[in-house]
């Protein structure tokens, strides 16, 4: 595969680290007498004694629990639950650390939104120091949420020679339909509802712990750790609070205790996320019609296991891989619709059965080929059964032999302007080709205040700038989907370009994101003039400023110093951030490829 052969050195030297870290006995061997008494000191008699002296393994739980925000909140009980369960099978769980978690919903057009992409890194980072103790044989990472997850991985993929289980806690109960909650959204964006109404609707869908149940970012995460075995089997999709969801937990648990080095079932997180284990997940991520924000995230991923991974890779997969599934905002149904119509035991089935996915790569829990199976409690007892051979709703979840469309939806876009990818999968047909007048803004609250001011009806291409990493952290500009949505209803010719990002809630409006070079590095997108004809083709693959290219290149980009600063709620902590951020293509890390390579 491609991807290995670019890849030859970097991987290389990654296993080299790894493999030279492989413990020969349990990690806390390593620690003088004094380390171990400072590192179980605050333990329960029976763990301090098992550390101590004896002959369990320790799994090092980081936890991403707060409770302001649902999807973590139901992490508040698992330590415990995890302590239990590991004395089940006679090892110790300790708490290493916690990450921050921020929700990209409550930051969602606020300043705080420019810390987001940022905080992925810097859950790495914080794993990383609740790692540093290395007195673990085993790591549960307890995340689900955007950034949470792609930086749990990365922190163990940089303590690979661990085995490593990531653990969610699963999707809120359906709440209001997304068709009503976007209908809503579009009449307070014309001004014909007030707050009231959108705040009961806004209650209405987000209203219990767990995740949001549209596929973004966020259940697109639990779908890629399963297709890429960092899951047990079935776990990504039971409900918080359900008796499935606290079995597959302490699972979870009696599991990691029996595949560290120790044992006869070693399964090292460095070794098993190999180049198939990345590309079975961007093959989810097609099959799925899945978040867009991992065309960020599996790059920045697959590089800390010495992976190079780039986005023509995802165009190639894209291009193969047929849709099979209907999640809003690729259509009206949330991902529990999809878990019971058959969910990710039956999509694994026919990835699987129609060679898509590569069911030799190796996952915590065996192969990929068993994965296509779904968690059940029969008489109490946890247990799998085979994928259901048939989808209980064909509106949501088809076979691989009748998809909703041929391809995966995400497409790669180049030319003069550089490069950036679009998400087709929830575009209509006719909408995928946009050529129109340029209107350019440099913030999406000036867009905004031009749709107010009834400066919008008409066709055009708005291209929103100094939105990448190095600019202002790369926040998510879904909150343009409302307004751009009402324009395309009224029947104009809209489309966005922008070096930002839209999300997983990305929707029905062609939109060229994560284009690269970006404005604050001096990229193309700074010399686009209002009334330039810019010609985005998503069939093609193209986007095109139809300026003449002598006259187009000798202008002088827009000055990213005309823009406010980052500054203030802490965005001028993150300035190093912005300053050594990797271009979108690479995955907007700090960190980059050559930060990571050994």
């Amino acid at each position: 595969m491609r991807i290995e052969a670019r890849s030859l050195d970097t991987r290389a030297a990654y296993l080299d680290m790894i493999r030279s870290r492989r413990p020969t006995a349990f990690a806390r061997k390593r620690l003088t007498e004094g380390n171990l008494a400072h590192a179980s000191a605050g333990c329960a008699l029976i763990e301090k004694t098992e550390i101590l002296g004896a002959s369990w393994p320790v799994i090092g739980i980081i936890t991403a629990y707060n409770d302001m925000l649902s999807a973590h909140a139901p992490f508040e009980s698992y330590p415990q639950l995890i302590r239990d369960a590991a004395r089940e099978v006679r090892a110790v769980a300790q708490v290493a650390g916690g990450v921050p978690a921020m929700c990209d919903g409550v930051t969602q057009g606020q300043e705080g939104m420019e810390l987001s992409l940022f905080s992925r890194d810097v859950i790495a980072m914080a794993s990383a120091i609740g790692l540093s103790h290395d007195a673990f044989d085993a790591v549960l990472h307890l995340g689900v949420c955007d950034k949470i997850v792609p930086g749990l991985v990365i922190a163990a993929l940089r303590f690979g020679w661990m085995p490593s289980i990531l653990v969610p806690a699963g999707p809120m109960p359906s709440g209001l339909p997304n068709p009503e909650k976007v209908r809503i959204r579009q009449l307070f964006a014309e001004g014909k509802v007030g707050r009231e109404a959108l705040l009961k609707a806004e209650a209405e869908s987000y209203h219990s712990q767990g995740t949001c149940t549209f596929y973004g970012t966020a259940n697109s995460n639990q779908m890629l750790m399963e297709v890429m075995g960092l899951h047990l089997p079935g776990a990504a999709f039971a409900n918080p609070g359900t008796p499935l969801r606290t079995a597959l937990t302490r699972a979870a648990a009696h599991h990691a205790a029996s595949i560290t080095a120790q044992g006869d079932s070693y399964r090292p997180a460095g070794e098993l996320v190999d180049a198939k284990a990345v590309v079975n997940g961007i093959v989810g991520l097609m099959a799925t019609g899945g978040s867009t924000n991992h065309a960020l995230h599996i790059p920045a991923m697959a590089a800390a296991a010495g992976w190079i991974v780039t986005l023509d890779d995802f165009a190639d997969l894209s291009h193969v891989c047929p849709l099979l599934a209907r999640i809003y905002p690729n259509g009206p149904a949330d991902v529990n619709h999809f878990h019971a119509a058959g969910g990710m035991s039956f999509l694994m089935a026919q990835l699987l059965s129609a060679g898509l996915l590569q069911g030799d790569a190796q996952g915590v829990a065996g192969p990929i080929s068993g994965y296509a199976r779904e968690p059940i409690l029969l008489d109490g007892e946890l247990t799998w059964r085979a994928a259901p051979e048939a989808s209980a709703d064909r509106e949501v979840l088809r076979p691989a032999d009748d998809p909703f469309s041929a391809d995966g939806g995400l497409r790669l876009l180049r030319g003069p302007l550089g490069e950036g990818v679009c998400k087709v999968s929830a575009v209509k047909p006719s909408q995928r080709v946009v050529e129109a007048p340029a209107i350019v803004f440099d913030t999406q609250e000036a867009l905004k205040a031009a749709f107010d001011a009834g400066r919008l009806d008409r066709d055009f291409v708005a291209v929103v700038r100094f939105q990448g990493p190095a600019a202002n952290g790369m926040p998510e500009l879904h909150g343009l989907t409302p307004v751009l949505g009402v324009l395309q209803d009224r029947g104009y010719r809209v489309a966005l370009v922008t070096d930002g990002r839209m999300s997983g809630a990305s929707g029905k409006i062609p939109a060229a994101i994560h284009i690269s070079p970006e404005a604050a590095r001096g990229g193309p997108i700074a010399r686009v003039r209002d009334g330039d004809i810019i010609r985005l083709d998503a069939e093609a693959g193209r986007l095109d400023v139809k300026v003449e290219e002598s006259d187009f290149n000798a202008r002088a980009p827009a000055e990213f110093c005309a823009n406010r600063a980052p500054a203030g709620l802490g965005r001028e902590l993150f300035e190093m951030f912005r300053l050594h951020a990797a271009t979108a293509s690479e995955g907007a890390s700090p960190f980059g490829f050559s930060a990571l390579r050994s």
